[in-house]
């Protein structure tokens, strides 16, 4: 393992990790969530000084989850918003006095859930914008919430007659989603009709035009939201401008196995993150050599991919075999959370 990942052994699985990004100072902060166990949690973390005057992590507050937390996002400095396989959404607070806490403010408990049976659904995945929280599941529901009321704002009950796997806010009022058939739609919430506006699919990238893998990850630009990148069960990156949805832009040959998570740098978006469950974590970035690259003139993500399909790319630590299932960064610290129930920090990473 490189000299700048340092990990700590946390006794469970974890599914998501989240950095608590401060205004102008470094992260110090970080939240985790659990999957896999008999009871899971959500666990605030922060960091101190060992004997040898090392950073490492230590555990401030837990909150128990029933089901495996399958999505955490901040919404405001102390808010987030996590859900779980139960198919429930909560919104809560990072209370430091008198004690840590973890403080659950507002809840939509199973929103989500089988029409016929009844019973709980997994929510898949959520996406915010500021206060606003949409999220997806396995019964194919679209919910639109905001954080402080109880009630959805809107319910698209048959979004999907499959399982949504992804969701993300490209706007206010539109939001774009992926499910298990490879099915990516952008929903204009303005709209009266429960209906996508726009439909485009996901191919695998060694398959036929009939060959289509599930869509596992969306993240969009943070400056041009029209460019979009989806990760695929066959562990493919699609990139697409919206703009002109018919055919992606590139497609890419990346992991070995379905990607987990696809993340831009907030402020330096020539780098892109991806992880994998086949435990590698990669760093794209606009270098001659990479895989992906950004016209700095109409900030087009361009193909550069040769006619074989191979680019170089820098892996970010050694291969773990075991899931990687996400990853944050906050400047030049990243987060990643394992199925080998570790936590990592890369610290000084180079974007």
């Amino acid at each position: 393992m490189p000299e700048n990942v340092q990990g700590t052994f946390v006794s469970e699985k974890i599914s998501k990790i989240r950095w608590k990004h401060e205004d102008f100072a470094d992260a110090k902060h970080f939240l985790t969530g659990s999957w896999d166990d008999p009871v899971n949690k959500i666990s605030y973390w922060t960091f101190q000084k060992n004997d040898e005057e090392e950073l490492y992590p230590v555990n401030i507050a837990s909150h128990i989850v029933i089901g495996d937390v399958t999505e955490i996002k901040f919404i405001g400095k102390n808010e987030f918003v996590s859900s779980s396989s139960q198919g429930n959404v909560k919104v809560f607070k990072l209370q430091e006095d008198p004690y840590c806490e973890i403080k659950e403010i507002n809840a939509w408990n199973g929103i989500h859930k089988f029409n016929i049976t009844k019973e709980p659904a997994s929510c898949t995945a959520l996406s915010t914008f500021e206060q606003d929280i949409v999220t997806v599941g396995e019964d194919g529901r679209i919910n639109l919430l905001t954080a402080q009321q109880i009630n959805p704002v809107r319910v698209i009950e048959d979004a999907d007659s499959c399982s949504l796997y992804c969701v993300d806010f490209l706007r206010h009022s539109e939001i774009l989603t992926g499910n298990i058939r490879g099915h990516m739609k952008v929903w204009d919430l303005r709209s009266n009709q429960d209906t996508p506006a726009t439909s485009i699919m996901l191919s695998c990238f060694h398959g036929s035009d009939q060959a289509k893998t599930e869509a596992t990850s969306i993240a969009h630009h943070p400056t041009q939201k029209h460019i979009v990148v989806a990760g695929g069960g066959d562990g493919s990156l699609t990139v697409w401008d919206l703009r002109y949805n018919t055919y992606p832009i590139s497609q890419l040959s990346a992991h070995a196995k379905s990607v987990s998570e696809i993340l831009f740098h907030k402020d330096r978006p020539e780098n892109l993150f991806s992880c994998s469950i086949s435990g590698e974590l990669w760093h794209w970035n606009n270098t001659q050599h990479s895989k992906l690259k950004l016209d700095t003139t109409d900030s087009h993500w361009l193909n550069t991919i040769n006619n074989k399909g191979k680019c170089q790319v820098n892996s970010l630590c050694t291969p773990l075999h075991k899931p990687i299932n996400s990853i944050d960064i906050d400047k030049t610290s990243m987060l990643f959370g394992c199925d080998n129930e570790a936590i990592y920090i890369i610290r000084n990473l180079n974007v």
